[in-house]
C-alpha cells in the first residue's frame, strides 16, 4: 500500500495497474480480493494483512456500516492520512503543493448532531453501503446512545404505523438537551396520527419534539418543531456572539460534528473580514447570524426551502443589514451586487461550484473567498478554477467533522490584489 486516496481505499500498483485497496493503511503488504476491474485499473478488499502497520486496530464495528472505512485505523493515523488526501488533491488538481495541513481532531463518539436512520420492518439503523441491508448504528459510535434511545421509542409508540414510516431524522441541539424526531412517512403515507402514544414515548426519553411531514410540510406531532444553539453553547461566553441563535428544523442542514461546529464558526469569521459580506449556500445562518451580530452587511442566499426559512428566522434580530435571496447560486451570480463585497463564504455540496458559478463570483469582484468545503477534490478543482480568476490561497486547514471515515472539512481562504 503506497498511499490514501480520496474515498477512503488506499493505492497499489499490481502488474502495472493501480489498485484500489479498500481495508489496508499506507505500508501494509495485504492479499486482496479484486471486486471491480477497467483497463488502467482494479478495485479490491483485503481479505488477510500480510504486513500490518502500527496503527492498525480491530475496527470498532462492520466498516460498511455508517460508512467507516477508516474505522481500523488508529485515529491520529486516520487524521495524517486525511491531512495527506487533502495535500494530494492540490497537488494533482490545482498544481499547488500544501505541505501537511492540519487537521483538527474530534472526539469518535456521540459527535453527531443530524442522523438519518432507516425503518426496515420495524427496525432501525443504517444501510451497509452500497445495499439496503439493515445494520446497527448504535456500534458506529456517531450518535449518543440517549439519541437512539429516543428514536427507538417514538418509532415503538406509534405502533402498526411504523410500516408507513420510511426513516428517522434525529436532531439534536449541542449539548443534547433538546432532541427533535422527525418521521419520514413512505410515499402517500400519513404519520400524524398518534399523537398520544408520541407523547407518552417523548415524556419517558429525552425528547423535546416529534415532526413529520403532512403534504410536504413540517408539521409537529408532539412538543416543538427544532433545536436552538446559542453563541454562548456554540462558541462559548467570552466568543462576543452571546446574541446569536442557530434554530433548526430537522428538514434543514447543519453541519453535524458537535464538538467541531463552534471551530468551524470561529474559523471562518476570522477569515471573512470586511463591513461586506456575501454568505453563499448559507444554510440556516450558521455564518450569517454571526457575521451580522458584529455590525457587517451581509447578502445571504439560500436554495432550499426550510433551511431558507429557518436562515430568516435566525437572521430577524438584524433584518436591517442583512439581504436573503432564496434561490440559485449560479442565477444570483449573474447579477453583481454594488459595491461589491470585502468577503464572499461559500459552502457548497459535495459537488462544490459550477464553472458557471466560479465565473460569476469572480465578475463581483470581492477581495477574498472563504471556501468550506466537505470533498479535497472539488475544492482542488475549484482552487485551480479560482486561481485562473487571480486569486491566490492563503490558507488551509481541516477538521475531522466525520472520524472513523474518510471525509474532511475543509476551510480555504483565497485572496487578489
Amino acid at each position: 500500500m503506497e498511499r490514501a486516496v480520496a474515498g477512503g481505499r488506499m493505492l497499489a500498483r499490481h502488474a502495472g495497474r493501480i489498485v484500489f485497496v479498500g481495508g489496508a493503511i499506507p505500508g501494509e503488504r495485504v492479499r486482496a480480493r479484486i471486486t471491480k476491474s477497467s483497463r488502467q485499473s482494479l478495485w479490491a478488499d483485503t481479505i488477510e494483512v500480510l504486513t500490518a502497520s502500527p496503527d492498525r486496530r480491530d475496527p470498532i464495528c462492520d466498516p460498511a456500516c455508517g460508512g467507516l472505512a477508516f474505522a481500523h485505523i488508529g485515529h491520529e493515523r486516520q487524521r495524517a492520512l486525511k491531512s495527506q488526501i487533502l495535500a494530494d488533491a492540490f497537488r494533482r488538481l490545482a498544481r499547488i503543493d500544501l505541505g501537511a495541513p492540519e487537521i483538527a481532531a474530534s472526539p469518535e463518539s456521540g459527535y453527531r448532531l443530524r442522523s438519518r436512520l432507516h425503518v426496515v420492518d420495524g427496525r432501525l439503523g443504517f444501510f451497509l453501503e452500497g445495499s439496503h441491508v439493515l445494520c446497527d448504528a448504535a456500534p458506529t459510535l456517531q450518535l449518543r446512545p440517549q439519541s437512539l434511545d429516543a428514536a427507538g421509542a417514538v418509532l415503538s409508540a406509534i405502533g402498526a404505523a411504523r410500516a408507513d414510516c420510511e426513516s428517522i431524522v434525529v436532531s439534536e441541539n449541542v449539548n443534547g438537551r433538546e432532541v427533535v424526531v422527525h418521521l419520514e412517512p413512505r410515499g402517500g403515507a400519513r404519520l400524524d396520527g398518534a399523537v398520544s402514544a408520541v407523547e407518552a414515548a417523548a415524556l419517558a426519553s429525552s425528547v423535546t419534539g416529534v415532526t413529520t411531514l403532512v403534504r410536504g410540510r413540517l408539521a409537529a406531532i408532539w412538543g416543538v418543531d427544532a433545536v436552538t444553539d446559542t453563541g454562548e453553547s456554540l462558541l462559548g461566553s467570552d466568543s462576543g456572539y452571546e446574541t446569536v441563535r442557530w434554530t433548526r428544523r430537522p428538514t434543514s442542514f447543519f453541519q453535524g460534528n458537535r464538538f467541531l461546529v463552534g471551530t468551524l464558526v470561529r474559523r471562518v469569521m476570522k477569515l471573512a473580514a470586511g463591513r461586506r459580506v456575501a454568505d453563499l449556500y448559507a444554510g440556516v445562518g450558521l455564518f450569517t447570524a454571526p457575521l451580522a451580530s458584529t455590525g457587517a452587511q451581509v447578502l445571504s442566499v439560500e436554495g432550499e426551502a426550510s433551511s431558507s426559512e429557518d436562515l430568516a428566522a435566525n437572521a430577524a434580530p438584524w433584518a436591517s443589514s442583512v439581504r436573503i435571496t432564496r434561490g440559485s447560486i449560479e442565477e444570483y451570480l449573474k447579477r453583481p451586487p454594488t459595491p461589491a463585497p470585502d468577503a464572499v463564504i461559500v459552502d457548497p455540496p459535495r459537488t462544490g461550484m459550477s464553472a458557471d458559478a466560479l465565473d460569476g463570483l469572480a465578475a463581483w469582484g470581492p477581495r477574498s473567498v472563504v471556501y468550506v468545503s466537505c470533498d479535497p477534490p472539488t475544492l482542488a478543482r475549484d482552487a485551480a478554477r479560482l486561481a485562473q480568476h487571480g486569486f491566490r490561497l492563503l490558507s488551509i486547514e481541516g477538521l475531522d467533522l466525520f472520524p472513523n471515515t474518510p471525509h474532511v472539512e475543509t476551510i480555504a481562504a483565497f485572496a487578489r490584489p
